[in-house]
This record gives C-alpha cells, structure tokens and sequence, in this order.
C-alpha cells in the first residue's frame, strides 16, 4: 500500500481488480453489464423485490410491509435475496431489471406489461403513487415530503460510500479522508435534528416515504447500527433524530421490514426470502435451522 502523501496519480488511470478492489471486489468494477447468465426467479405475487437488506434495500421492503398493514393487499410481494458479496446483481436477469447492478430492483407484474423500477427513491416513489399511500397529496406537503427523499438519496453517498467506507471499510486509515467524511455526517446530522425539532417527522406531521428513506441509513447511524461510529460521531447529541428514530423503529412494519432479506446478525432477525406474511413466524433462520435434521452422532 503506498502512503497517501507519496501517491502521485498516473496520467491514465487502470483498474486492477486485486489493488482497487479489496474487499469489495465482488461489487465494484469500473464497467457495467452482466458477467454471467443467470435468471431471475419469480414467485405467485404481483411484485417481486429482488434485494438484500443493507439500508437501500431495508427501505422497500419497509414500505411493502408498511402498505400491507393499511390493508393494500395488492402490496403483497415476493422478496428475494441477493447476494451482492457472490456478483448476484451482475446475472443477466438482475441486469435487465437494474442496469446499474444495485439492490434493490423490483418488477411489477399486475399489468399487462411487466414494469421494472431501480433506484430505491425511485421505487418508494412508485408504490407511494401506485397506491395513494404515505405521500402528501396536498402541493406544499407534497414537495416538503419529496424535498426531504431526495435530499436522502444525495445525502446517502456521502455517509455511506464516504464516511463509512473510510472509516470502516477502508484497507487504510486516511486521516484527510475521514475528517472530510466525519464533517460531512455530522453536518447531515445537524440538518436533520433542526427539521425534526420543528416537525414530528421529516415530511411534516405525517410518516410518509421521506422518513422510510432516511431512517434506514441516519437512524442506524445514532443507534449505533452501522459503522460503529457512535462514539465517534457524537450522535448523543443530536436528540431530536434519536426521537425520531425510536418512534420508527418501534413500529411493526418496519420490525418486520428490516428482517426481510437479511443474511447476517441474529438468526431470528433473519428472513432471507420472504413470499407470505406467515414467514416471519415460521421461516426466519432460527426456526430453519431449528427444523433442520442434525448430523450423525460421534
């Protein structure tokens, strides 16, 4: 590893898969397009998520789960896991849904014509249109609510490609780099607890998809979810998000929702594919490997 004050950027720059990757090697790459064919599956249900529950893809299966429990049966979906860590989002059926490679993706199919949405802004979106649920629909509360869920998909890159990756992630400590990052979350930080210490919720005084967006990245953040940075960051200080952050995580649809394709923590916290409502109860990891025959005995 070469010492960040010596480094001296080459006129060209070329991707070396081993140096530029490292841990990531699996996800990044400097081109797109499928490296392998591989289909998607497709379940009974006229939505089909295809994601893993990092914070993007918590925030869809949240909403899903949020709109079935107002009693939109037509939200009800099938969820499948994939595996960005194996290349699952570079198959050629995933690439035909999402041409960026990015969890999560989803297609409708209760149309005549199947429609694809990538982007998860763009997917809280859609189902928030498609049925007349958690957007404002009066003018001002409606660009409130839309200001604050674009805000969240500028924003995100900063906290999670910039100050996690740097502070967690990074094969080196990079002293500029997570001061510039730290700044920055922080910064995020304080824009959030002034608006939430003038509105119960981010959109006003409504739970609307602004707050399903922001709460899976900056709500794990001051819960000390993510990144172990807590401490470091501060995040104490910043009560009014901590409020905010309590009041959501304590409801159901989004207990629920952020059990939804995870791969990693507790086994009960794990639903790794998620076709009906009776999954949480009964195939979550714990209970699978509970069912599971044992081995012979030594």
């Amino acid at each position: 590893m070469v010492n960040s004050s010596d480094y001296v950027p080459p006129k060209v720059w070329v991707w070396n898969q081993a140096k530029n990757g490292a841990r990531f090697a699996n996800i990044n790459r400097p081109v797109a397009g499928p490296t392998h064919e591989k289909e998607l599956p497709v379940g009974r249900h006229p939505l089909q998520l295809y994601s893993l529950a990092t914070p993007n893809g918590v925030k869809v299966a949240v909403m899903l789960e949020e709109l079935l429990a107002l009693g939109h049966e037509g939200a009800e979906y099938d969820a499948w896991l994939i595996r960005i860590n194996e290349g699952d989002q570079f198959g050629s059926g995933f690439v035909g849904v999402n041409p960026n490679s990015k969890i999560p993706a989803l297609m409708d199919r209760s149309g005549a014509t199947p429609v694809r949405v990538f982007e998860s802004g763009a997917i809280l979106l859609y189902l928030a249109e498609k049925f007349g649920a958690f957007l404002p629909t009066e003018p001002a509360l409606r660009a409130e609510c839309l200001s604050w869920l674009f805000w969240q998909m500028g924003s995100a890159p900063y906290l999670g490609g910039g100050f996690g990756h740097f502070y967690a992630y990074a094969p080196t400590k990079i002293e500029y780099a997570i001061d510039r990052f730290a700044m920055e979350a922080k910064r995020q930080l304080d824009v959030l607890d002034r608006r939430l210490a003038e509105s119960p919720y981010l959109g006003g005084q409504d739970y609307s998809i602004a707050d399903i967006a922001v709460w899976p990245w900056y709500g794990a953040l001051v819960k000390g979810v993510v990144y172990d940075a807590a401490e470091f960051l501060q995040v104490e200080a910043y009560t009014h998000v901590q409020r905010w952050a309590d009041t959501i995580a304590a409801r159901p649809a989004v207990q629920r929702g952020r059990k939804v394709n995870r791969a990693w923590g507790e086994p009960s916290e794990q639903l790794h594919e998620r076709h009906d409502a009776a999954d949480f109860d009964t195939r979550t990891q714990d209970k699978i490997d509970a069912a599971a025959p044992s081995g012979p005995a030594t």
